[in-house]
């Protein structure tokens, strides 16, 4: 006798990142435990990617650029890598400017727009 299994769609265990919330301000002091965090986040956790919610972080610096390289590297140290959720779009561009690419999370991927498609219209132009 053999068995073909239950019919219907596999059963996914989906699993939500675990969220780390960066305080305002972080000190040097605070870093290694936070980097201490994330690579337990990872390690005992289970998951490949830990999410630092980064609102509430202030107003973006060098220190922050700082702060984030150090947890992606202890992420990647420990086989993951961190996501950001909420991020200022001035530290958006400070981490451009540095070259650390991070992912964001709700990021909106860019691509070209459809041929044939305007993306403004001038008062007295043709229609198409």
């Amino acid at each position: 006798m053999s068995y073909g299994g239950p019919a219907g769609l596999p059963l996914v265990n989906a699993m939500t990142p675990p969220v780390l919330v960066l305080p305002g301000p972080v000190t040097r002091d605070e870093v290694r435990g936070l980097s201490d965090d994330v690579r337990a986040l990872l390690q005992h956790g289970g998951a490949r990617v830990v999410v630092c919610d980064v609102g509430g972080l202030g107003p973006p610096g060098l220190a922050a650029v700082e702060l984030l390289a150090r947890l992606q590297l202890a992420a990647r140290r420990a086989g993951g890598r961190i996501r950001l959720r909420d991020p200022d779009p001035a530290l958006r561009a400070l981490l451009d400017l540095v070259g650390l690419p991070f992912e964001m999370e709700g990021q909106i991927e860019e691509r070209e727009p459809a041929l044939g498609v305007e993306e403004a219209v001038e008062p007295g132009d043709p229609a198409l």
